[in-house]
């Protein structure tokens, strides 16, 4: 990697903090130590050889944090956001690396954990945070812990576990829009060894998004969530922790805007995009006549039993049983023509087991097992598009089932050559076999559009995942660590295969990534900085391209989906998180991200157009990777002031910074090279602000918040569809929002 001047500059920006910290001097006011799972043992922040950044559940509150995407911008090179076009999906990118499409044969490539129990979809991510003790981050690979799909990272949410403590809390929140959510959350002793906790929620809003023609109201919010859990202890040898989950929505869908020109398959005009878009003002009209919902339910039991066979080695068993269904209407063209408006009804079922064993003795931690998930999903699609074929009908139903079958075994051990030295390394097999069975079938007035398509296919990957670190414990306060970790993302088969050559599966993926940190406690640890830079190989990126194909004997050009396996990605950068207390009551944060990603290689081989044949080769290395910004940065504070008999306020904000971002893998044109305005999100801030009252014991709060105070207009993500009539479409934050949080806890 060759010398850049931005990654000197982050440099000199953590050396700036370092030095700055160390000069100062202040009253005692630490900052929040914690405690993480990061390596599937109990660690302190400032000592795992990982780049973690973690929320205690007094951090969340403290920003007013509702959701898991309310985290978007607390971590530096993380995007976390609504998935396009569904409200129970969730956008995730680490450090360039991410899966945004929700259909159900993509795998994610950020695994998504809650209690160690992984969720093999990233629809169903979407969560409310309820009942949570903290979240945890993990940036980078971590494919041989995690297994499979963490090639980005992993996101970890850990609930908090009923004990022999009475705990309740109950809050509500009202605010603009319609807003309104309700909390309640119990737990303590029913025995001296059964402890007992129920958490419940609901929470709705009105549409973000309106039709001026229909009224109708869109992007709202309808859900209620149930969790249940049962801690129990017969011994000081054995525990058991239950626990059941249920989610409902009933929401109506998540639209758009329409960013480009709409044409039929004989190139009539449909819809005409202004030649400068105008700024989104939360208005589109959708298609008439279909149901325009979104219904989702989700629910799962686990059992996480751990038992302490002698007292250096402890086994863990952690068992789950999940289920998923959803039934999706989206209006893809975000218009009213019927172009790509979509049902999709997905209907997920995964079984997992893992066994752990955990030995700790003389210098040595080793984490090793044994992991098994079996994983089954159907699902019913029905594509509408009477205007791209006008004047005849269009009508394409899909039925689609994948069966997934992984093990994989793994061991992860540290020892320790000195009191401050240690090393550490792990490996893990994942074998992966997949089976899937597709149809397609056309209804329509004219003749040469009628037919079924079907395939059939199975195929099983197998890898090998090796991490290697170092670290060193410098002082109490100072320490360094370089680690080498290889992540794997499943390979699969297209959920878009319409045509025969489109049903070939596609390879794994895999990222090498090198990573060196530098993790600090300054001012008598009344101040936190950690440093990370890293190099990520990026191989084979699984990359989904539509195109249209023609010849003289089609009177309707036929669309492909393919998904490439893109060669190679360059992606390196580098982070700094600090945090302080400089005075009793004030609280600073300052994250800084920056990241640089580049294909180097990407090539897409086409048939030639009929008559002629074989191949041409099309270099698209030049393109710039999605969700990718060059540089992330937040800055937020808090001070509380100390009312005495009447009790604390505190006032706080945050300001959050992106720089310029593709949307979509097709963002530019192919032959100009000029990029797709809609595809693109240029650099922008948002403003958060809250104000909080608590009373003297703590007990009864009050808070008034605000997120994006701006109002800007910024958007999230896309959808880019452009071989069917021209569909790009961009999707967009929420507008200025307000709520008040009244809550009690003991």
């Amino acid at each position: 990697m060759r010398f850049n001047w931005k990654l000197a500059l982050v440099a000199g920006a953590a050396w700036s903090v370092y030095a700055g910290a160390a000069a100062a001097a202040a009253p005692d006011a630490t900052v929040e130590e914690l405690v993480v799972t990061a390596r599937r043992t109990e660690e302190n922040l400032q000592s795992t050889p990982v780049a973690i950044t973690a929320f205690s559940e007094k951090a969340l509150e403290r920003q007013g944090a509702l959701a898991i995407t309310d985290l978007q911008g607390a971590v530096p090179n993380m995007n976390l956001v609504q998935g396009r076009g569904s409200s129970n999906a969730t956008n995730i990118y680490i450090r360039g690396v991410g899966q945004p499409d929700a259909l159900q044969t993509f795998d994610p490539a950020v695994g998504v954990y809650v209690d160690d129990v992984y969720f093999s979809r990233i629809r169903g991510t979407q969560f409310d945070l309820l009942d949570l003790a903290r979240v945890e981050v993990l940036r980078g690979p971590q494919g041989t812990l995690y297994g499979k799909n963490t090639i980005g990272g992993a996101l970890k949410l850990v609930s908090l576990a009923p004990d022999q403590t009475v705990r309740s809390k109950a809050s509500v929140s009202v605010g603009d829009y319609g807003m309104f959510e309700a909390k309640l959350g119990l737990s303590g002793p029913i025995t001296d060894t059964l402890a007992a906790g129920f958490a419940a929620m609901g929470s709705r809003h009105d549409g973000y998004v309106t039709d001026p023609v229909s009224h109708a109201d869109y992007n709202n919010k309808n859900t209620i969530a149930l969790r249940t859990a049962l801690a129990w202890t017969p011994t000081d040898k054995y525990r058991a922790d239950l626990a059941a989950d249920y989610t409902h929505d009933n929401s109506h869908m998540t639209v758009g805007q329409p960013t480009n020109t709409l044409t039929s398959a004989f190139g009539q005009t449909l819809y005409v995009v202004p030649a400068v878009i105008p700024e989104y003002n939360f208005q589109t009209t959708t298609t008439s006549g279909l149901p325009n919902k979104t219904r989702f339910e989700h629910w799962g039991v686990s059992a996480n039993q751990t038992y302490k066979l002698t007292d250096t080695l402890t086994a863990k068993l952690i068992s789950s049983y999940r289920e998923l269904r959803s039934d999706d209407y989206i209006d893809i063209d975000a218009t009213a023509v019927q172009l790509g408006d979509v049902l999709v009804s997905p209907d997920q079922n995964q079984h997992s087991e893992e066994l752990q064993l955990n030995y700790a003795s003389g210098g040595w931690n080793v984490v090793g097992g044994v992991y098994y998930l079996r994983e089954h999903v159907k699902s019913h699609q029905e594509a509408y598009a009477n205007a791209f074929v006008q004047p005849f009908t269009f009508l394409r139903t899909i039925d689609d089932n994948l069966s997934t079958t992984s093990w994989a075994g793994y061991v992860n051990g540290s020892y320790s050559l000195t009191d401050a030295l240690r090393i550490s390394a792990g490996l893990r097999y994942t074998q992966d076999e997949k089976t899937y069975y597709r149809t397609t079938s056309t209804f329509s007035n004219l003749a040469a559009l009628r037919g079924t398509f079907a395939f059939t296919g199975k195929k099983s990957w197998d890898d090998v995942s090796p991490m290697i670190s170092l670290d060193y414990q410098a002082t109490d306060d100072l320490f360094f660590y370089g680690r080498v970790a290889k992540g794997f993302k499943s390979g699969g088969f297209n959920g878009r295969a319409n045509n025969p050559g489109e049903d070939q599966p596609y390879n794994p993926e895999t990222v090498v990534s090198y990573e060196a940190g530098v993790k600090s406690q300054l001012w008598d640890r009344r101040a936190r900085a950690n440093f990370t830079i890293f190099y990520n190989d990026y191989q084979d990126f699984q990359a989904r391209v539509g195109r249209a194909v023609t010849s003289p004997t089609q009177i309707i050009p036929s669309i492909d989906f393919a998904v490439l396996n893109a060669g190679q990605l360059k992606i390196y950068g580098a982070e700094l998180e600090f945090a302080a207390n400089p005075i009793p009551g004030l609280s600073l944060n300052a994250d800084l991200g920056y990241l640089h990603a580049e294909y180097g290689e990407f090539l897409e081989q086409r048939a030639a157009s009929a008559p002629a044949t074989g191949f041409t080769v099309l270099d698209r290395s030049w393109q710039t990777p999605a969700f990718s910004p060059e540089w992330t940065a937040r800055l937020a504070g808090s001070y509380e002031f100390n009312l005495g008999d009447k009790g604390f306020v505190t006032v706080g904000g945050q300001a959050r910074y992106r720089s310029e971002m593709a949307l979509a893998i097709d963002n530019a044109n192919l032959t100009t090279r000029a990029k797709f305005p809609g595809m693109w999100q240029s650099a922008y801030w948002l403003y958060d602000a809250q104000i909080v009252w608590e009373a003297p014991d703590r007990k009864l709060s009050a808070g008034l918040y605000g997120k994006n105070l701006s109002d800007e207009v910024y958007k999230t993500d896309a959808q880019e569809f452009s071989s069917v009539g021209g569909i790009r479409t961009a999707y967009y934050g929420n507008p200025r929002t307000w709520f008040v949080t009244v809550s009690y806890k003991y």
